[in-house]
């Protein structure tokens, strides 16, 4: 049977094969089946059949028999375009055997619209001269040292403390701790405390008087007066390093020596990160364009599987931050039904576009040669400082590359300004 975007197909199994199917998963079942008078897996097939039935082999049987028939199904409809995991049910069983059903999510028709000469255009570039000194600063802020420094603190400075905080004489719960670092200025503490540390030096003690604001999230303490009993351990200087050879030094970038010289490698690094996001926009502005005009049902299967992939990329990216998917679920008070909705728009997108991709290629006749993959192949695999072996097999395969180039290619086809 065949519907649209779908084909159902019917295979029993039967006979021979379906005995010896229902003997293997008596062996199996058996193992864990548990009969007065018989160890597990010593009760004798007509003492199991009579306890249990023959029925409980059934779907056990039927399990052992899939493999094998998703195999010559999968063979028998090779030239289908399947996009999707096949679904498996079972429409009939019985002693005599299983009829099992496979149901196929084909490729949808996919109808382009106006796909050259689109309206998005490439954001022009430009490194402005406030860009190229923040980012100095930030490169400068990066090799900054803490130094101590004797004299008394300053607004900037690292303050190394003990404090006690103390409400109507007794000490409160949060407000005590021992060598504490402070950045006077950071405004980490109540109002009016770091401003009362500046001027003291390495050594001084000081009983500093202050009044919780009135918004503070602690019950107990919001618009309560309280007194902090404050030590100064130590005092640190925070030293930013001067454009100078020690710095160049320290940098070890290549023909950088002097301030001109880093500000054109910097302005040139800038530049260059500007125009790969201008082209990934420009890219999907492109996409965005080209999609509106696509006429396209899209089987329910292929965004399912899509937001599988995207959950799968996403369980990742939070382990590399070492967390799982189960403890994100919890610190969002949320759950993988939530996620998935979220994710819909998105995955119905990327289909979209694939499915767009896949017929431009098909109407302008892209084709990748053997030659031209196994190029990509080798020049990818020195890129990741992989073997063109260990490339391929993390990557999926020659045909992987061949389709991840078509794709490439039917991109710069959107590029096209001839309608």
């Amino acid at each position: 049977m065949k519907e649209k975007n779908k084909k159902v197909i019917t295979k029993k199994v039967e006979g021979e094969t379906w005995e010896k199917a229902k003997d293997k998963a008596f062996e199996k079942v058996n193992k864990k089946a548990k009969i007065d008078g018989f160890r597990p897996g010593k009760a004798p097939k007509e003492v199991y059949l009579k306890h249990y039935g023959e029925e409980s082999l059934f779907y056990e049987a039927a399990d052992l028999c899939l493999d094998k028939v998703y195999e010559e199904v999968m063979k028998e409809n090779e030239k289908e375009e399947i996009v999707a995991r096949p679904e498996i049910g079972v429409k009939s069983i019985d002693t005599k055997g299983v009829e099992l059903t496979f149901t196929l999510t084909l490729k949808p028709e996919v109808t382009l619209g106006k796909y050259k000469g689109l309206k998005a255009k490439k954001e022009k570039v430009k490194v402005t001269k406030e860009e190229i000194e923040k980012t100095i600063e930030e490169m400068r802020d990066h090799y900054k040292e803490n130094v101590t420094k004797e004299g008394t603190i300053e607004n900037g400075d690292i303050a190394i403390i003990d404090f006690k905080g103390l409400k109507d004489g007794k000490a409160f719960e949060g407000g005590t701790a021992e060598n504490y670092n402070l950045t006077i200025g950071s405004n980490t503490f109540i109002p009016g405390f770091e401003e009362q540390l500046i001027g003291m030096k390495t050594g001084e003690e000081k009983s500093i008087n202050l009044t919780f604001p009135e918004d503070y999230h602690s019950e107990d303490l919001k618009g309560k007066d309280v007194v902090f009993e404050v030590k100064i351990n130590e005092i640190k200087e925070v030293i930013v390093p001067e454009l100078n050879k020690e710095f160049f030094e320290d940098l070890n970038m290549e023909n950088v020596n002097t301030k001109e010289e880093l500000e054109k490698v910097v302005e040139e690094n800038i530049k260059t990160q500007k125009e790969v996001n201008a082209e990934n926009k420009y890219m999907d502005d492109l996409l965005e364009e080209a999609a509106k005009n696509v006429k396209v049902d899209i089987p329910h299967e292929m965004i399912h599987e899509e937001i599988d992939r995207m959950i799968g990329q996403y369980e990742q990216n939070l382990q590399m931050q070492g967390l799982t998917l189960e403890q994100f679920y919890k610190f969002t008070n949320s759950d993988e039904d939530a996620l998935r909705t979220q994710m819909h728009e998105e995955a119905e997108k990327r289909v979209t576009f694939r499915l767009m991709l896949e017929e431009i290629a098909k109407v302008e006749g892209l084709e990748i040669s053997d030659e031209e993959a196994e190029k990509e192949a080798k020049s990818l695999a020195e890129k990741y400082h992989m073997t063109e072996e260990e490339f391929l097999k993390a990557f999926g395969g020659l045909e992987m590359v061949k389709y991840d180039e078509k794709m490439r290619k039917a991109m710069e086809v959107l590029k096209s300004k001839e309608a």
